[in-house]
């Protein structure tokens, strides 16, 4: 799946023999690397060679070179392009700065935004959603044209996923701003979506638009622009919910663009500069062919900057960091190019603003600029979400994560008070709690289980974790049994929550994985054992380091600066 070029298109619904009932997680494999390409992909790999042959047919005339110069530039716009387009959305802003008062008057709307999350005391909590899709806001095809420079086929494949996440932190002082980018393939409870208790966090937003859609049209209504609007309106709650509740703090503004929005922005802006540390030669899957260094990329070769994935050295980690050195180009060159004093590009701008990009309902762009410049030069620091190790779900490689850690991460970076794990549940349990040991130690979950009897959790069936319990720690409960859930997830400082139709009624079943760490409020003896992530996004084990490979996930050093500064050097 790591060949943007022939990634299985996104999912918009359980597909025949990919029903998820509970997180079906094997376990790990020692060792397990992106760096060296599965044999399942060479094999992949030679079938797409031979159907490319296949393709072009025997007795057509041959291509000229400038054809075929045409047609791979072309395809440097194909799919996997979304890892970057909602950080077009800065750049937008950018234009009310030079006096355009009527920026705010064309923009769809979105109410995804929890009522209670509104107002944070002035600062800024903002989800940038960069969505995979091959239709306009309607639910229609993009027109041929479109989709002939995209190279994304006939607008027939495709799905939702929300490909590119990015959460900023604007303060309301302004002094430092922090933006951390949530890899698209990070493993995570979700809420509300049949047949799913976990999934990889960018389809979120894809299976819960085809369920309500699902939903609406067995009551009537037909395909059209308002099952559309309604079906996004859903996938759209439900991301900005997963990722709240996988950081642990509130999101109060929103913004979404879309496969064609970002072509459209990459477009208008010319290209932008970059810096590499190494020269790279991808040809064959994004076509990314760089020498080392800084250098100006036109709009199609930016596209094959931030697709990149095989060859580097931490796969679709390393190009997170190529959204973030993206992200920066884009604000420099929005500041000091003639763009906004050009009065055709800066129209330009608007009307792909109001054509492609999705906004929370009440966010007044012209007052969040004006805001913005007040600071002279605030300093901008970039970070990756970490990842503990990579998996297989399904047949799908995702990231699995320490939910804990990363809550925790988060919240000291938004300045969030992480709340104090409560030492016993605020009601007397009534939910029987089963324990099962998905950690690999003999005993954790008899260890465990005392212990939260202890607390009054009234004891239920102790072993093993079977492969569809998973091996992170997460807490699943039976109908009825919401509240104790909740409560003890708590104890643990939030360990991820999820309904389950394989849970009994008036049941709490808790996995206990390698990731669990017992506080002292539960077990004063206990050590320090289980992972936990530095401010720099590095996971490490304090009593396992001889599990540490040097095929471990690196999310990378965080990378500060400011706008108007040197762009940072990325793989």
């Amino acid at each position: 799946m790591y060949d943007d070029a022939t990634q299985p298109l996104p999912v918009v619904g359980p597909q025949p023999g990919r029903t998820r009932r509970a997180p079906e997680t094997p376990n790990p494999t020692p060792g397990r690397s992106r760096r060296t390409e599965a044999d399942s992909a060479r094999r992949r790999a030679d079938k797409r060679r031979t159907a490319g042959k296949r393709d072009r047919g025997e007795g057509k005339p041959e291509r000229t070179d400038a054809q075929r110069e045409r047609d791979k530039r072309l395809r440097l716009a194909g799919r996997g392009i979304m890892a970057l387009v909602a950080t077009g959305v800065m750049g937008i802003t950018g234009v009310v700065w030079y006096g355009e008062t009527t920026l705010d008057q064309g923009f769809t709307r979105s109410g995804a935004i929890s009522p209670e999350d509104v107002n944070l005391d002035g600062d800024i909590n903002m989800l940038l959603i960069g969505l995979d899709t091959r239709k306009d806001l309607n639910g229609n095809d993009l027109p041929k044209e479109i989709l002939d420079q995209l190279h994304a086929g006939d607008g027939t494949e495709g799905g939702y996923n929300a490909n590119s996440l990015i959460l900023v932190h604007i303060p309301k002082d302004l002094k430092h701003i922090v933006a951390f980018s949530i890899p698209r393939d990070d493993y995570v409870a979700v809420q509300g979506i049949p047949g799913y208790d976990h999934a990889k966090i960018k389809e979120s937003y894809g299976l819960k638009k085809y369920t309500v859609e699902e939903k609406l049209k067995a009551k009537g209504m037909a395909e059209g622009p308002e099952l559309e609007r309604q079906g996004r309106e859903a996938g759209r709650a439900s991301i900005v919910q997963t990722v709240k509740a996988l950081t642990g703090v509130p999101i109060n503004r929103f913004a979404e663009i879309s496969l064609a929005g970002f072509y459209d922005l990459a477009t208008a802006l010319g290209g932008v500069d970059v810096c590499l540390n190494h020269a790279v030669d991808d040809s064959y899957y994004s076509g990314a062919q760089f020498p080392a260094g800084p250098q100006h990329l036109d709009g199609s070769d930016a596209l094959a900057f931030v697709r990149q994935r095989h060859g580097l050295e931490n796969g679709d980690l390393d190009r997170t960091h190529r959204q973030q050195a993206f992200l920066t180009s884009v604000a420099n060159a929005m500041k000091g190019s003639g763009t906004l004093a050009n009065p055709v590009r800066l129209k330009a701008l608007i009307d792909v603003a109001h054509k492609d990009v999705v906004l929370s309902d009440g966010w007044s762009l012209t007052d969040f600029a004006s805001t913005l410049g007040r600071a002279e030069s605030p300093t901008v620091e970039f970070r990756t979400l970490p990842v503990l190790r990579y998996d297989t779900v399904d047949g799908q490689d995702v990231n699995i994560i320490d939910p804990v850690a990363i809550k925790k991460t988060v919240r000291e970076a938004f300045g969030v008070s992480t709340p104090a794990a409560p030492s016993a549940p605020a009601t007397t349990p009534t939910s029987t709690l089963d324990v099962v040991n998905a950690s690999g130690t003999p005993g954790q979950a008899a260890k465990v289980s005392k212990l939260l009897n202890a607390k009054g959790f009234p004891p239920g069936d102790v072993g093993n974790a079977s492969y569809a319990d998973g091996t992170t720690s997460t807490v699943y409960y039976g109908t009825g049994a919401d509240t104790d859930a909740k409560q003890l997830s708590e104890m643990f400082g939030g360990l991820p929550v999820s309904p389950s139709t394989e849970v009994s009624s008036g049941h709490v079943k808790l996995v206990v994985g390698s990731d669990l760490e017992i506080p002292p409020t539960l077990d004063p003896t206990a050590a320090t054992t289980s992972p936990t992530t530095t401010a720099g996004g590095t996971a490490t084990t304090a009593a396992a380091t001889d599990a540490t490979t040097s095929d471990a996930p690196d999310s990378g050093k965080p990378v500060t600066t400011t706008i108007g500064s040197k762009i940072p050097c990325v793989n």
